[in-house]
């Protein structure tokens, strides 16, 4: 936050040298939208001048460079450095992300995303929660302490998401009001009980009524439904699939994140909403990106470059990556280069295609950070070992199926005339997906999927959003078996099979994240993909799989106890009666 510091005064007057003035630079103004030649000069990581730029100076670093070589700015420096006519601008900021779907401890996120020019991230932890309750939120908050990317935490809403959903934790409007002291955390995170909203339940009210600042989670709410949930205080959302719904929340007040994740890829869809009148309340967010997405795609840099080919102008977009969030979470000493605001920043290397050169933070340019020790933390890991018993499916007749969907997490509830003698069904693309409990020996829940695509072999992971039970899929009983044992074996991981082919990806921290570097969580990913192409799968299986027991999303899911239509709001059996 902007804090008034007397030291500052005299440097902001030209009366003390500054630190550090940044010279020649073509500095973006998110609050006009304008680029304009400017020098500004940084005390103490605060930026305390901005002068018109008066040409070039001789030597980049040096501190014999003063004001007398750059006439008629006022202000002087005890170093320089000399932007070239370079553009800058303001540290990149994402609205909202679950750090551990990069599979990434903070420290490793920090180091990947930071080079692609973000400074902060507005992070909900409820992942990790949902494994090990307020203990994993603190795990967070510490290991991001480590950094100098800044986090901001939002309280975890809904752990576990539904009050039917089996967790490793949970945490009630008490233990909130534990985290809402903790000076890390800013504001609720995403509210996904939408029922429970609406209907008043009293311990969601509860929650709602702690925190100032509410993310919202509402895919596909319409109509009176919307306005109930926006009356209680719910101020954004980032499920938004379609153009339409887009802007009905937008007119009624909501703020917009504008999502491209690795599985959900909303941002073009929606794009056309924003214009110069509303990019105030648009932003930019990635939700859930895996490393190697980060590490070959980028950040919030990527989503600017996909917005830009989606028709938002190249300032626009750029207002909505820094000024835009920064204003949504009352962040007042980020998202702009001006008088009192942290000097986080980043040089474009190619302005065209919006590559970022360097990444400035409080005025340093940033260098990679290596961790002193090994990071480790204990969670629970209970499953019993499958087997193909533990499979079997009888009957026949109109089964519920969960349909994929290409770029999204909603699922479609498919009927189909089965017999469960005939599965797996290949030709139709219909294989099984189970999901076990991990923090309990003993449920399992057997149903049927169509859109992976595998024609062979199987996939498990123990990320399965959001309780992070093991979920698998696959060609055969035999497959799925072996991949779910290599998952519950390490203790938490990625797996996949396909004939004598197989590869676990360990992920030691909660069953969710890896303690490897992004170097080694990517080379892990990488071999994943070998054998995952060889079952003839969709790309990033593994994502699609992660949301399918998701029961806050549309239509038809799979829990430990079977399977869960939405709309319903209740556990469905396999075959329709």
């Amino acid at each position: 936050m902007m804090t008034p510091d007397v030291k500052l005064l005299k440097s902001a007057l030209g009366e003390e040298k500054a630190d550090i003035g940044f010279l020649n630079g073509i500095l973006f103004n998110p609050f006009t939208c304008e680029w304009l030649k400017l020098d500004f000069f940084v005390k103490s990581g605060i930026i305390v001048g901005i002068a018109d730029s008066e040409g070039d100076v001789s030597g980049s670093e040096s501190s014999e460079n003063s004001a007398e070589n750059n006439p008629g700015s006022g202000y002087r420096a005890e170093r320089y450095i000399d932007l070239k006519g370079a553009k800058v601008i303001p540290g990149l900021i994402d609205s909202h992300v679950h750090i551990e779907s990069s599979l990434l401890t903070p420290f490793e996120y920090a180091r990947l995303v930071i080079p692609h020019g973000t400074t902060a991230v507005i992070a909900d932890p409820h992942e990790i929660a949902n494994v090990a309750g307020i203990e994993g939120v603190n795990f967070m908050i510490r290991d991001s302490e480590k950094t100098p990317l800044s986090f901001y935490y939002m309280a975890p809403a809904c752990v576990p998401a539904t009050p039917m959903d089996r967790a490793g934790a949970d945490l009630d409007s008490e233990a909130l009001k534990e985290l809402a002291a903790s000076e890390s955390i800013i504001g609720l995170g995403e509210m996904m009980n939408f029922p429970g909203v609406i209907f008043g339940d009293s311990e969601v009210q509860k929650k709602l009524e702690i925190f100032d600042i509410i993310d919202g989670h509402s895919p596909q709410l319409s109509g009176k439904e919307l306005n109930a949930y926006i009356s209680q205080g719910i101020e954004s959302d980032h499920e938004c699939v379609s153009r339409e719904e887009a802007l009905e929340k937008l007119r009624k007040g909501m703020y917009i994140y504008l999502r491209e994740g690795s599985t959900e890829k909303n941002l073009s869809e929606i794009a056309g909403i924003v214009n110069c009148y509303n990019s105030h309340r648009c932003s930019f967010c990635t939700d859930d990106r895996h490393a190697d997405m980060l590490y070959n795609d980028g950040h919030i840099d990527d989503c600017i470059r996909k917005a830009v080919s989606a028709g938002i102008s190249t300032e626009t977009a750029i207002k909505m990556a820094t000024l835009s969030p920064a204003e949504r979470f009352g962040l007042k000493d980020r998202g702009a280069l001006s008088p009192g605001r942290r000097a986080d920043f980043c040089t474009l290397a190619d302005s065209e295609e919006f590559r970022v050169l360097d990444t400035y933070i409080r005025g340093v340019n940033f260098t990679d950070i290596q961790r002193d020790e090994k990071v480790s933390f204990n969670s629970v890991f209970n499953a019993g070992r499958l087997t193909e018993d533990d499979l079997k499916i009888s009957g026949s007749g109109n089964a519920r199926i969960i349909g994929i969907n290409q770029g999204q997490i909603i699922t479609d509830l498919i009927v189909e005339d089965i017999d469960s003698s005939g599965i797996p069904d290949l030709n139709r693309d219909i294989i099984k997906a189970v999901v076990c409990d991990r923090y309990r020996a003993g449920g399992c829940g057997v149903g049927l999927i169509n859109g992976l695509k595998i024609r062979e072999g199987a996939i498990c992971a123990s990320i399965s959003h959001d309780s992070h039970n093991i979920v698998a899929a696959g060609a055969s009983d035999a497959e799925i078996v072996r991949a779910v044992n290599l998952v519950r074996e390490s203790s938490g991981g990625m797996a996949a099979v396909c004939g004598d082919d197989s590869f676990v990806l360990p992920l030691d921290i909660g069953g969710i994240m890896s303690s490897g570097s992004y170097a080694e969580v990517i080379d892990g990913l990488k071999k994943l993909e070998e054998i995952t192409k060889k079952t003839g799968s969709v790309k990033d299986p593994f994502m699609y799989l992660s949301f399918i027991a998701l029961t806050v999303i549309p239509a038809l899911r799979i829990t430990e106890r079977g399977l869960f239509d939405v709309s319903e709001f209740s556990d469905v059996p396999l075959f329709k009666l």
